[in-house]
């Protein structure tokens, strides 16, 4: 039934926004507001990468020269998180034009969200208004769900955000393996070669709060209840085995992880002094950034950071946390956290009572340059640059 229900769904969303453009016009935009690809300046900035082959988990992607010959050099990715469209039409124009803007003037091989950006009232409407728009940047991109997109596991809700997302060409992100926990479990391998890896970023959905279906398999404490959800053995397992595979194959596996809730080790940067401010621990190599708020991680630690350590892994990026948005290396490990994108939800100009100046928020990209070895660069890319003085 799903395929017949969401083949329906898709195609009345599709004539629906069709519709809507006449309305949207004719009223001078007072109408048919949801309809944001009107109302946004939406470039053509086009990509040198091309997919090489794909699996039901695995797509293997390079860059390649004017000449037709695959590009070893640098792979840009810029991610951001929690985007948080919501009812103030124009604030979700301003987050939306200013992601466009990073994408125009970064021009990334690869633009990736880790959850909670779509999530209106419309938000079967806007997943297919989002794809339509990357398309029309030109840009490959990918998706990962986060606490907010929807409520259970496995719903048809969420099939049908991850279909109507995936369906288009630019998106990158694939259902997975569907004995996996959620929707969303999947890889990208970036190449050097058709026969050299240079990196595989591993995506994964970090579902929404612990819930007991999973809790006695696990051995999650029961007090642990209905806190944020974690990294599920069967997911861990999966990406262990796919690591082994490809150095198999490859000889190496240098990997990224994102997804959007934050594992417990992010509680190892930071601690409150007797001020009530975050100060390092001393524990991780700070690369840079702020820590404003507590680590929204889940209180059950799966066991996923040991696994990266022997799995290959250099860092992982998360959201969920909008006020946090450092980068540390602990433990070998670079842990960062992507820069949110919302000008609806809690932000650095309405957090916790305060309400700082914006030249101090932190909205934006993360830029992550990957090299030809697998090594890496990260830098920050602020919003600021685009508000008119």
């Amino acid at each position: 039934m799903k395929p017949i229900r969401t083949f329906i769904q898709q195609n009345a969303i599709k004539a629906l926004l069709v519709a809507e453009r006449p309305i949207h016009k004719l009223s001078g935009g007072r109408l048919a507001q949801n309809l944001f690809l009107s109302s946004l300046d939406i470039p053509f900035v086009g990509t040198k990468v091309k997919i090489l082959k794909e699996t039901e988990t695995s797509t293997f992607i390079a860059k390649y020269n004017d000449d037709g010959t695959i590009d070893s050099g640098d792979f840009k990715i810029i991610a951001t998180t929690d985007m948080h469209t919501d009812e103030d039409y124009s604030l979700n124009d301003k987050s939306l034009q200013m992601l466009i803007n990073q994408i125009r003037d970064e021009k990334p091989d690869l633009v990736v969200l880790t959850g909670d950006c779509i999530q209106s009232k419309f938000q079967q409407i806007e997943a297919v208004e989002f794809a339509q728009m990357m398309e029309k940047i030109g840009v490959y991109w990918v998706y990962v769900f986060g606490n907010h997109e929807a409520r259970d596991e496995k719903e048809f809700h969420k099939y049908l955000l991850m279909k109507s997302l995936s369906d288009y060409p630019h998106c990158l992100s694939k259902f997975g393996d569907p004995n996996l926990f959620g929707y969303g479990n999947f890889i990208v391998n970036v190449m050097n070669s058709e026969t050299e890896l240079k990196q595989s970023l591993v995506f994964m959905d970090s579902g929404r709060d612990i819930i007991e279906k999973y809790m006695a398999r696990d051995g999650v404490p029961a007090e642990m209840k209905g806190g944020y959800d974690y990294i599920k053995p069967d997911q861990i397992k999966w990406y262990t085995d796919e690591m082994n595979a490809l150095k198999k194959e490859y000889g190496k596996a240098p990997n990224l992880l994102y997804m959007h809730i934050p594992i417990k080790e992010y509680e190892e940067v930071f601690t409150l002094d007797d001020d009530g401010k975050y100060v390092p621990t001393g524990k991780a190599e700070i690369l840079y950034g702020r820590m404003f708020e507590s680590v929204g991680c889940s209180p059950f630690n799966s066991g996923l950071f040991e696994a990266m350590k022997k799995n290959g892994a250099q860092g992982i990026f998360s959201g969920h946390d909008h006020v946090n948005d450092w980068a540390a290396k602990y433990d070998g490990i670079w842990l960062v956290y992507n820069q949110m994108g919302s000008y609806n939800a809690y932000n650095l100009g309405n957090y916790n009572g305060v309400s700082r100046p914006e030249e101090e928020w932190q909205q934006g990209v993360t830029v992550t340059t990957i090299h030809n070895d697998g090594s890496f660069n990260l830098r920050q890319s602020f919003n600021i640059k685009y508000i008119k003085k």
